[in-house]
């Protein structure tokens, strides 16, 4: 059994060891262990129970992870994403006063779509009509948007009425305690500590206890309680036009975030060929909608590819192994978890902040000299935070570059459904504000 394993997921060829790809995958798992406690703090503001989300999360982290690495062979871990997540309750179920069930509905249509397209083929054309340049300004937006809402949560940066935002009262109990985790996460990266989210949020934790800002508060596995958010979604509300461009953020988000984890992994784990072409594509991105798919069914917010992936494949990961150890200690954690109870924003905060910052490394990849691709990129970057919205960076974005290639005399045949894309937005621009 254990030769036609290894025969399967090709530890000769890749010149690996079931050592090597167990402690791959325990790393992977430290460094993203951090969104079974800030997955459900995001959600929870909706109004959905923090341990059914708790529960939700870890399940199709588990789903996710375990079937990526058994069918597609890779090791790339899955979970629900963050900025999808912020997406989800900030503007969808907050702003837009949609509820929770029926965005839950528009993540699993989302799925749904993703898997008909990767069985058509046509989620490489939509790759490929997408400006390369924008993948990376979308992810540094997302990034921003992130570390606003944490400087917000925190209570570091405060609305006012004159100035929009402004510094908050460094001295508040709360704000303070976030300050010393923003700190503690910032000094333990620095020093390259595996697992410094989840450390720096365990350390702000019980800071807290010790100065009386956090109490512990375990809670029980009831399972009524686990299982409250299950099979809750609302399809048919999600399928009115209002819920349309939802479903449009939910899957093209997914897909540029997806397909930005997925160079960056497999780049760095030798696992690309020399074309450019990763093999088992369309398996990859079946695992990635099912689990997407299975998320809504439980109860959480679009899950996607994790960049904290690359860690295991630092630590010598390279066939699917680290992906199923990952899913198997999420299941774990389903049962630890609710042990530790729920997390206060000015503990999970500083986690946003730090994570939102290395987001924004992508942006490095744009190519700032030149005018057709910077100015986009630009507006996308600075539209989702400001407009706190993905999906206004990403319409600004796709429109703004079409049109400066349309009027530079820069555009191409093949850009037909770039153009197509970028009507679509305008369209719902004009849609948006007119009267």
């Amino acid at each position: 059994m254990r030769q036609r394993l290894e025969r399967y997921f090709d530890f000769a060829g890749l010149g690996t060891t079931w050592r090597t790809e167990i402690l791959a995958g325990l790393t992977t798992f430290l460094t993203m262990a951090y969104i079974v406690f800030v997955n459900p703090a995001i959600l929870s503001k909706t109004g959905m129970p923090i341990a059914a989300v708790t529960a939700a999360t870890c399940l199709c982290a588990a789903f996710g992870s375990i079937l990526m690495g058994v069918l597609a062979r890779y090791p790339l871990a899955l979970a629900p994403g963050m900025g999808l997540n912020a997406y989800f309750t900030y503007t969808v179920c907050l702003k837009m006063h949609i509820p929770w069930q029926t965005a839950l509905g528009a993540v699993f249509l989302s799925g749904v779509i993703f898997l008909l397209l990767t069985f058509g083929g046509v989620r490489q054309l939509l790759v490929e009509a997408i400006p390369r340049e924008l993948h990376a300004s979308v992810a540094g937006g997302v990034g921003l948007f992130i570390a606003f809402i944490g400087l917000l949560e925190s209570g570091i940066v405060v609305r006012d009425p004159d100035t929009v935002v402004t510094l908050g009262n460094l001295r508040a109990p709360g704000t303070a305690l976030a300050l010393f985790g923003l700190l503690l996460i910032a000094v333990l990266q620095i020093l390259k500590v595996r697992a410094s989210i989840l450390i720096g949020i365990a350390g702000t934790l019980l800071t807290g206890y010790v100065f009386g800002q956090v109490h512990w508060a375990p809670q029980h596995l009831a399972l009524h309680e686990m299982t409250a958010t299950a099979f809750k979604l609302d399809i048919r509300g999600a399928l009115h036009t209002g819920a349309l461009e939802i479903i449009f953020v939910f899957l093209f988000v997914d897909l540029f975030d997806n397909v930005g984890t997925l160079v960056a992994v497999t780049k760095k784990a030798g696992l690309m060929q020399p074309d450019g072409r990763v093999p088992r594509l369309s398996r990859i991105f079946f695992a990635d909608a099912t689990a997407t798919v299975v998320g809504s069914l439980s109860g959480t917010s679009t899950v996607c590819s994790y960049i904290e992936s690359s860690a295991g494949v630092a630590a010598g990961g390279r066939t699917g192994i680290p992906a199923i150890v990952t899913g198997l200690c999420f299941l774990l954690a389903l049962f630890v978890a609710p042990l530790v109870g729920p997390i206060p924003g000015s503990a999970t905060a500083p986690a946003l902040i730090i994570v939102g910052a290395l987001m924004l490394g992508s942006v490095a990849e744009v190519d700032w000299a030149d005018p057709l691709v910077a100015i986009p990129a630009f507006l996308t970057l600075v539209m989702i935070p400001l407009t706190y919205s993905i999906a206004n960076g990403l319409g600004i974005g796709i429109s703004s570059f079409a049109l400066l290639r349309l009027f530079s005399g820069r555009a191409k045949r093949q850009d037909w459904l770039l153009f197509v894309l970028a009507a679509l937005f305008i369209a719902r621009f004009v849609f948006l504000t007119r009267g």
